[in-house]
Protein backbone atom coordinates (compact mmCIF):
# COMPACT_ATOMS: atom_id res chain seq x y z
CA UNK A 1 0.00 0.00 0.00
CA UNK A 2 1.16 3.81 -0.78
CA UNK A 3 2.08 5.38 2.17
CA UNK A 4 2.25 9.09 3.16
CA UNK A 5 -0.02 11.67 1.64
CA UNK A 6 0.38 9.57 -1.29
CA UNK A 7 -2.44 7.71 0.29
CA UNK A 8 -5.58 9.39 -0.37
CA UNK A 9 -5.21 8.95 -4.44
CA UNK A 10 -3.51 5.74 -4.58
CA UNK A 11 -3.91 3.68 -1.34
CA UNK A 12 -7.47 1.07 -1.09
CA UNK A 13 -10.31 2.26 0.67
CA UNK A 14 -13.61 0.18 1.02
CA UNK A 15 -16.58 2.13 0.06
CA UNK A 16 -19.76 0.49 1.80
CA UNK A 17 -23.25 1.12 0.30
CA UNK A 18 -26.14 1.10 3.12
CA UNK A 19 -29.68 0.70 1.83
CA UNK A 20 -33.38 -0.50 3.70
CA UNK A 21 -32.68 -3.95 1.61
CA UNK A 22 -28.91 -4.36 1.18
CA UNK A 23 -25.45 -4.04 2.66
CA UNK A 24 -22.99 -3.67 -0.29
CA UNK A 25 -19.15 -3.02 -0.29
CA UNK A 26 -16.41 -3.20 -2.19
CA UNK A 27 -12.45 -2.36 -2.04
CA UNK A 28 -12.05 0.67 -4.61
CA UNK A 29 -8.69 2.09 -5.78
CA UNK A 30 -7.50 5.96 -6.24
CA UNK A 31 -9.15 5.93 -9.90
CA UNK A 32 -12.70 4.52 -9.11
CA UNK A 33 -12.03 1.25 -10.43
CA UNK A 34 -13.79 -1.39 -7.47
CA UNK A 35 -11.68 -4.56 -7.47
CA UNK A 36 -13.96 -6.59 -5.41
CA UNK A 37 -17.67 -6.15 -4.24
CA UNK A 38 -19.65 -8.59 -1.31
CA UNK A 39 -23.74 -7.68 -0.71
CA UNK A 40 -25.34 -9.00 1.73
CA UNK A 41 -29.25 -8.35 3.08
CA UNK A 42 -29.92 -5.83 5.69
CA UNK A 43 -30.83 -7.48 8.72
CA UNK A 44 -33.88 -6.15 9.74
CA UNK A 45 -34.10 -2.89 11.35
CA UNK A 46 -31.78 -3.37 14.37
CA UNK A 47 -29.08 -0.50 14.43
CA UNK A 48 -26.50 -2.70 16.19
CA UNK A 49 -27.00 -5.76 13.64
CA UNK A 50 -26.42 -3.17 10.49
CA UNK A 51 -23.13 -2.33 12.47
CA UNK A 52 -22.10 -6.15 12.64
CA UNK A 53 -23.15 -6.21 9.12
CA UNK A 54 -20.93 -3.57 7.81
CA UNK A 55 -18.07 -5.06 10.33
CA UNK A 56 -18.32 -8.26 8.72
CA UNK A 57 -18.17 -7.13 5.08
CA UNK A 58 -15.20 -4.72 6.04
CA UNK A 59 -13.77 -7.82 7.73
CA UNK A 60 -14.31 -9.88 4.68
CA UNK A 61 -12.87 -7.66 2.12
CA UNK A 62 -9.70 -7.27 4.52
CA UNK A 63 -8.25 -10.58 4.30
CA UNK A 64 -7.30 -9.94 1.30
CA UNK A 65 -6.99 -6.47 0.72
CA UNK A 66 -4.74 -4.21 2.92
CA UNK A 67 -6.81 -0.49 3.14
CA UNK A 68 -6.59 2.24 5.15
CA UNK A 69 -10.00 3.39 5.48
CA UNK A 70 -13.91 2.98 5.28
CA UNK A 71 -16.41 5.00 3.71
CA UNK A 72 -20.11 4.64 4.71
CA UNK A 73 -22.98 5.99 2.81
CA UNK A 74 -25.92 5.25 4.33
CA UNK A 75 -29.86 6.17 3.13
CA UNK A 76 -30.28 8.65 6.34
CA UNK A 77 -29.88 12.22 7.34
CA UNK A 78 -25.78 12.99 8.43
CA UNK A 79 -24.61 14.92 10.93
CA UNK A 80 -21.63 17.73 9.71
CA UNK A 81 -18.81 15.71 11.02
CA UNK A 82 -20.11 13.00 9.43
CA UNK A 83 -20.10 10.60 12.28
CA UNK A 84 -23.87 10.26 13.35
CA UNK A 85 -27.06 9.06 11.34
CA UNK A 86 -29.50 11.69 12.74
CA UNK A 87 -32.09 10.29 10.98
CA UNK A 88 -33.18 7.46 8.14
CA UNK A 89 -36.78 7.24 7.31
CA UNK A 90 -36.29 3.31 5.80
CA UNK A 91 -33.71 2.31 9.47
CA UNK A 92 -33.90 2.16 13.13
CA UNK A 93 -31.10 4.49 12.99
CA UNK A 94 -31.93 8.45 15.17
CA UNK A 95 -29.01 9.62 15.96
CA UNK A 96 -27.23 6.61 15.59
CA UNK A 97 -23.41 7.20 16.11
CA UNK A 98 -22.56 4.86 13.28
CA UNK A 99 -19.29 5.93 12.85
CA UNK A 100 -17.41 5.48 15.93
CA UNK A 101 -20.12 1.96 16.05
CA UNK A 102 -18.29 0.93 12.70
CA UNK A 103 -14.63 1.93 14.11
CA UNK A 104 -14.97 -0.01 17.28
CA UNK A 105 -15.63 -3.12 14.92
CA UNK A 106 -13.14 -2.62 12.57
CA UNK A 107 -10.22 -0.78 14.04
CA UNK A 108 -9.89 1.65 10.99
CA UNK A 109 -10.78 5.59 10.20
CA UNK A 110 -14.35 5.30 9.07
CA UNK A 111 -16.48 8.71 7.68
CA UNK A 112 -20.18 8.18 7.31
CA UNK A 113 -21.83 10.34 4.61
CA UNK A 114 -25.46 10.41 3.23
CA UNK A 115 -26.33 7.56 0.20
CA UNK A 116 -27.20 10.10 -2.33
CA UNK A 117 -24.23 12.49 -1.31
CA UNK A 118 -21.77 9.58 -2.47
CA UNK A 119 -23.54 8.61 -5.50
CA UNK A 120 -23.07 12.28 -6.59
CA UNK A 121 -19.18 12.33 -5.73
CA UNK A 122 -18.81 8.97 -7.22
CA UNK A 123 -20.69 10.59 -10.58
CA UNK A 124 -18.93 13.63 -10.38
CA UNK A 125 -15.60 12.28 -10.28
CA UNK A 126 -15.80 9.04 -12.14
CA UNK A 127 -18.87 9.37 -14.00
CA UNK A 128 -21.91 11.15 -16.05
CA UNK A 129 -20.61 14.54 -13.95
CA UNK A 130 -17.17 14.61 -15.03
CA UNK A 131 -16.08 18.34 -15.69
CA UNK A 132 -18.79 19.45 -14.40
CA UNK A 133 -18.55 22.16 -11.67
CA UNK A 134 -22.41 22.60 -10.99
CA UNK A 135 -24.28 19.19 -10.93
CA UNK A 136 -27.46 18.03 -9.48
CA UNK A 137 -27.50 14.19 -8.74
CA UNK A 138 -30.76 12.61 -8.27
CA UNK A 139 -31.12 8.79 -6.85
CA UNK A 140 -35.05 7.87 -8.19
CA UNK A 141 -35.44 4.73 -6.25
CA UNK A 142 -37.99 3.62 -3.74
CA UNK A 143 -38.11 7.51 -3.33
CA UNK A 144 -35.67 10.66 -4.60
CA UNK A 145 -32.22 10.75 -2.64
CA UNK A 146 -30.53 14.38 -4.09
CA UNK A 147 -26.56 15.05 -4.20
CA UNK A 148 -25.09 18.72 -4.94
CA UNK A 149 -22.13 19.43 -6.74
CA UNK A 150 -21.81 23.22 -6.38
CA UNK A 151 -18.19 24.99 -7.58
CA UNK A 152 -16.34 21.47 -7.61
CA UNK A 153 -17.56 20.84 -4.10
CA UNK A 154 -20.12 18.14 -2.30
CA UNK A 155 -22.24 20.52 -0.69
CA UNK A 156 -23.80 19.22 2.51
CA UNK A 157 -25.59 22.72 4.54
CA UNK A 158 -25.12 23.74 7.42
CA UNK A 159 -26.07 20.98 9.71
CA UNK A 160 -24.65 18.18 7.33
CA UNK A 161 -28.25 17.16 6.05
CA UNK A 162 -28.65 19.26 2.29
CA UNK A 163 -29.70 18.64 -0.66
CA UNK A 164 -33.00 16.55 0.43
CA UNK A 165 -34.77 17.16 -2.77
CA UNK A 166 -37.20 14.30 -2.28
CA UNK A 167 -38.98 16.09 0.45
CA UNK A 168 -39.32 19.10 -0.89
CA UNK A 169 -42.88 19.67 -0.54
CA UNK A 170 -44.88 19.87 -4.29
CA UNK A 171 -48.57 19.07 -3.24
CA UNK A 172 -49.54 20.44 -0.18
CA UNK A 173 -51.88 17.99 1.83
CA UNK A 174 -50.59 15.34 -0.33
CA UNK A 175 -49.81 11.63 -0.08
CA UNK A 176 -47.86 11.52 3.23
CA UNK A 177 -44.41 10.95 3.43
CA UNK A 178 -41.81 8.76 5.62
CA UNK A 179 -40.57 12.22 6.54
CA UNK A 180 -43.78 12.98 8.90
CA UNK A 181 -44.87 15.47 5.96
CA UNK A 182 -47.25 15.17 3.27
CA UNK A 183 -46.96 16.05 -0.31
CA UNK A 184 -43.24 15.27 -1.11
CA UNK A 185 -41.93 15.16 -4.19
CA UNK A 186 -40.77 11.55 -3.89
CA UNK A 187 -44.16 10.67 -3.19
CA UNK A 188 -44.96 11.67 -7.07
CA UNK A 189 -41.68 10.89 -8.83
CA UNK A 190 -40.20 7.92 -7.55
CA UNK A 191 -40.60 4.11 -7.62
CA UNK A 192 -43.13 4.68 -4.85
CA UNK A 193 -45.08 6.83 -6.84
CA UNK A 194 -44.54 4.32 -10.07
CA UNK A 195 -45.96 1.21 -7.98
CA UNK A 196 -48.91 3.44 -6.58
CA UNK A 197 -50.51 4.31 -9.82
CA UNK A 198 -49.58 0.87 -11.84
CA UNK A 199 -51.84 -1.03 -8.62
CA UNK A 200 -54.54 1.82 -9.03
CA UNK A 201 -54.96 1.67 -12.43
CA UNK A 202 -54.28 -2.59 -12.17
CA UNK A 203 -57.17 -2.90 -9.73
CA UNK A 204 -59.70 0.01 -11.04
CA UNK A 205 -59.39 -1.27 -14.59
CA UNK A 206 -57.74 -5.05 -15.12
CA UNK A 207 -58.15 -5.04 -18.49
CA UNK A 208 -56.18 -1.50 -19.00
CA UNK A 209 -52.75 -3.25 -17.20
CA UNK A 210 -52.97 -6.50 -18.69
CA UNK A 211 -48.63 -6.44 -19.54
CA UNK A 212 -48.47 -5.04 -15.96
CA UNK A 213 -50.35 -8.13 -14.37
CA UNK A 214 -48.70 -10.52 -16.61
CA UNK A 215 -45.68 -9.16 -15.46
CA UNK A 216 -46.27 -9.48 -12.02
CA UNK A 217 -48.51 -13.31 -12.15
CA UNK A 218 -51.71 -11.50 -12.21
CA UNK A 219 -50.81 -10.28 -8.59
CA UNK A 220 -52.07 -6.88 -8.18
CA UNK A 221 -50.56 -5.82 -5.18
CA UNK A 222 -47.04 -7.80 -6.01
CA UNK A 223 -47.11 -5.13 -9.00
CA UNK A 224 -43.41 -4.29 -8.59
CA UNK A 225 -41.69 -1.04 -10.55
CA UNK A 226 -39.44 -3.73 -12.63
CA UNK A 227 -42.55 -5.34 -13.92
CA UNK A 228 -44.18 -1.92 -14.60
CA UNK A 229 -40.98 -0.55 -16.78
CA UNK A 230 -41.20 -4.29 -18.48
CA UNK A 231 -44.62 -4.03 -20.07
CA UNK A 232 -43.77 -0.39 -21.06
CA UNK A 233 -40.87 -1.50 -22.86
CA UNK A 234 -43.47 -4.21 -24.82
CA UNK A 235 -45.66 -0.96 -25.24
CA UNK A 236 -48.42 -1.70 -22.67
CA UNK A 237 -49.90 1.75 -22.81
CA UNK A 238 -51.00 1.49 -19.36
CA UNK A 239 -47.48 0.99 -18.51
CA UNK A 240 -46.15 3.74 -20.73
CA UNK A 241 -48.43 6.31 -18.78
CA UNK A 242 -47.09 5.18 -15.14
CA UNK A 243 -43.82 6.46 -16.26
CA UNK A 244 -45.02 9.31 -18.24
CA UNK A 245 -46.68 10.73 -14.93
CA UNK A 246 -43.66 9.97 -13.09
CA UNK A 247 -41.48 11.60 -15.53
CA UNK A 248 -43.69 14.72 -15.97
CA UNK A 249 -43.35 15.20 -11.95
CA UNK A 250 -39.58 14.52 -12.07
CA UNK A 251 -39.06 17.27 -14.60
CA UNK A 252 -41.60 19.38 -12.13
CA UNK A 253 -39.37 19.40 -9.41
CA UNK A 254 -36.09 19.58 -11.59
CA UNK A 255 -37.37 22.83 -12.95
CA UNK A 256 -37.98 24.33 -9.11
CA UNK A 257 -34.28 23.19 -8.81
CA UNK A 258 -33.24 25.06 -11.59
CA UNK A 259 -34.54 27.75 -10.30
CA UNK A 260 -32.73 27.64 -7.41
CA UNK A 261 -29.18 26.14 -8.08
CA UNK A 262 -28.83 26.69 -12.20
CA UNK A 263 -26.86 23.10 -12.76
CA UNK A 264 -25.40 22.94 -15.97
CA UNK A 265 -26.40 19.06 -15.36
CA UNK A 266 -28.51 16.80 -13.58
CA UNK A 267 -27.87 13.12 -13.46
CA UNK A 268 -30.28 10.52 -13.13
CA UNK A 269 -29.62 7.25 -11.13
CA UNK A 270 -31.73 4.79 -9.02
CA UNK A 271 -33.42 2.10 -10.09
CA UNK A 272 -36.24 3.52 -11.94
CA UNK A 273 -33.73 5.50 -13.85
CA UNK A 274 -33.65 1.70 -15.63
CA UNK A 275 -36.50 2.53 -18.15
CA UNK A 276 -34.41 4.87 -19.85
CA UNK A 277 -35.71 7.49 -22.17
CA UNK A 278 -39.66 6.00 -21.15
CA UNK A 279 -38.47 7.83 -17.44
CA UNK A 280 -36.29 10.50 -19.02
CA UNK A 281 -38.49 11.42 -21.88
CA UNK A 282 -41.36 13.26 -20.43
CA UNK A 283 -38.58 14.65 -17.85
CA UNK A 284 -37.07 16.14 -19.95
CA UNK A 285 -40.56 17.87 -21.65
CA UNK A 286 -41.88 18.82 -18.49
CA UNK A 287 -38.56 20.49 -17.52
CA UNK A 288 -38.37 22.40 -20.42
CA UNK A 289 -41.91 23.71 -20.25
CA UNK A 290 -41.70 24.59 -16.22
CA UNK A 291 -37.99 25.83 -16.03
CA UNK A 292 -38.52 29.57 -15.37
CA UNK A 293 -37.49 31.98 -18.01
CA UNK A 294 -37.50 29.32 -20.59
CA UNK A 295 -36.95 30.14 -24.02
CA UNK A 296 -34.82 32.96 -22.69
CA UNK A 297 -31.86 31.08 -21.07
CA UNK A 298 -29.54 28.17 -21.31
CA UNK A 299 -30.82 24.96 -19.76
CA UNK A 300 -29.09 22.04 -17.62
CA UNK A 301 -28.84 18.46 -19.94
CA UNK A 302 -30.35 15.68 -18.14
CA UNK A 303 -28.24 12.54 -18.53
CA UNK A 304 -28.62 9.13 -17.06
CA UNK A 305 -26.02 7.96 -14.17
CA UNK A 306 -22.87 6.14 -15.83
CA UNK A 307 -21.74 3.81 -12.70
CA UNK A 308 -25.07 1.83 -12.20
CA UNK A 309 -25.28 0.10 -8.59
CA UNK A 310 -21.59 0.93 -7.40
CA UNK A 311 -21.90 4.46 -7.84
CA UNK A 312 -22.78 4.77 -3.80
CA UNK A 313 -20.01 2.43 -2.33
CA UNK A 314 -17.70 4.24 -5.32
CA UNK A 315 -18.40 7.69 -3.48
CA UNK A 316 -18.42 6.53 -0.04
CA UNK A 317 -14.81 4.73 -0.85
CA UNK A 318 -13.53 8.16 -2.39
CA UNK A 319 -15.10 10.33 0.41
CA UNK A 320 -12.93 8.59 3.01
CA UNK A 321 -10.14 9.85 1.26
CA UNK A 322 -11.02 13.44 2.08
Amino acid sequence: MASGDDRRTQGLTIGVDVGGTKVAAGVVDGAGTVLHAVRRPTPGHSAPEVADTIAAVVAELTADYEVWAVGIGAAGWIDAERSRVVFAPNLAWRDEPLRDEVAARVGLPVVVENDANAMAWAEYRFGAGRGRRDLVCLTVGTGIGGGLILGGELYRGAFGIGAEAGHMRVVPGGHPCGCGNEGCWEQYASGRALVRLARQIAADDPAAATAMLEASGGDVDGLTGPDVTEAARKGDPAAIRCLMEVGHWLGEGMASLAALLDPDRYVIGGGVSDAGDLLLAPARERFLEAVPGRGHRPVAEVVIAELGSQAGLVGAADLARI
